[in-house]
């Protein structure tokens, strides 16, 4: 899979790279959160909450709204599912690392070829927002020795117990959590648990492409 440094234009349709920042107290605290062999998504961690700097970045990312500083660890080369918020997520590396992307307009009769998928590598220490209107999930390391410690901020509640019955639109099938619209490939432990199957085509693994 040919894999694009996020300051590619093609990134453009599915986020930013956010400047201006100080990140190096949410870095240090993303630093001391554990990294395990799979993948680990804590929705929010005291540790980044109270880190220097940031309550100033959580209001700026989120205009005032209440938010959340939570992080997603470990090692993973896998696509597995793709999720989207009615948010923006903001994304932040102790590494970097490989976000597997794809956007609202690809959705074909509430489905998703994964063909469609686009990979982008986002250096450590950078900051970019992942525009409500794209689909993400967990990120995808660069170095196996390293895995990845990367920030996942979002607004409060995000990704939190929540499963309403069915609805009338067939989109309300999909939702999996609080604010959490979830495409499951057929292949994954997700779809196993009763997630949505919603993604058509190969299971994407960048194993081969690092």
């Amino acid at each position: 899979m040919n894999i694009l440094p996020v300051t590619d234009p093609a990134f453009k349709p599915y986020g930013r790279i956010v400047e201006g920042y100080d990140v190096s107290g949410l870095l240090k605290a993303l630093a001391t959160t554990p990294c395990t062999d799979g993948v680990v998504y804590v929705p929010h961690d005291d540790v980044l909450g109270n880190a220097e700097g940031a309550d100033a970045l959580g209001d700026a990312m989120f205009g005032g709204m209440p938010f959340q500083l939570g992080w997603c660890n470990g090692h993973n080369t896998k696509l597995n599912c793709l999720e989207y918020h009615r948010d923006s997520e903001f994304n932040l590396g102790c590494e970097d690392f490989i976000l597997l992307i794809a956007t609202l307009a690809d959705l074909e009769n509430d489905r998703l070829d994964t063909a469609k998928v686009k990979a982008f590598r986002v250096p450590a220490g950078v900051l970019v927002e992942v525009y409500a209107t794209t689909f993400h999930y967990a990120p995808c390391h660069t170095d196996p020795k390293k895995g990845f410690h990367v920030m996942v901020a979002l607004p409060k509640g995000t990704n939190t117990d929540y499963r309403p019955a069915a609805g009338p639109n067939r989109l309300d099938s999909t939702l999996w959590a609080r604010n959490k619209w979830l495409l499951a490939h057929p292949d994954s432990s997700e779809a196993r648990d009763g997630a949505y199957v919603g993604l058509d085509g190969v299971n994407i693994d960048i194993a081969a492409d690092l």
